[in-house]
């Protein structure tokens, strides 16, 4: 599977129809960016389970603002739509293909549990 380009228009849905979604933020003046650009491609096809998904920071500046980045390149893993991976800077093939096996040998229903009290934590602060 090729990456998508992903845009606030798409990003609900696609987050919402793939199980595991693998985002590289990046903009086109980036010199590690257009360095990364293959890595993440020839992950892309090694992944077929996986949505690879490029956000141009430039083009889609709500979303970069959405997720705070800072610079770029940086890459966010979602896996049923919880983000459970972030990391600023080029990673190298291996260490991309280390992060999805990973992802994918996660317990789900663990990091479910996690996020969901991680949530509950942060909106019982937000209160005071």
């Amino acid at each position: 599977m090729a990456t998508i380009e992903m845009t606030s228009e798409n990003f609900e849905q696609k987050l919402e129809e793939n199980d595991i979604v693998i985002l590289d933020f990046w903009a086109e003046w980036c010199g590690p960016c257009k360095m990364f650009g293959p890595i993440f491609e020839k992950a892309s096809e090694a992944h077929p389970d996986v949505l690879f998904g490029k956000v141009n920071t430039e083009e889609q500046q709500s979303l970069a603002a959405m997720f705070g980045i800072r610079s770029i390149p940086t890459v966010a893993i979602f896996r049923e739509q919880i983000p459970i991976f972030s990391q600023p800077g080029m990673l190298p093939e291996n260490a991309l293909q280390e992060i999805l096996k990973q992802v994918k040998e996660l317990d789900m229903e663990e990091v479910r549990a996690e996020y969901e009290k991680a949530m509950a934590e942060h909106e019982a602060n937000a209160a005071h």
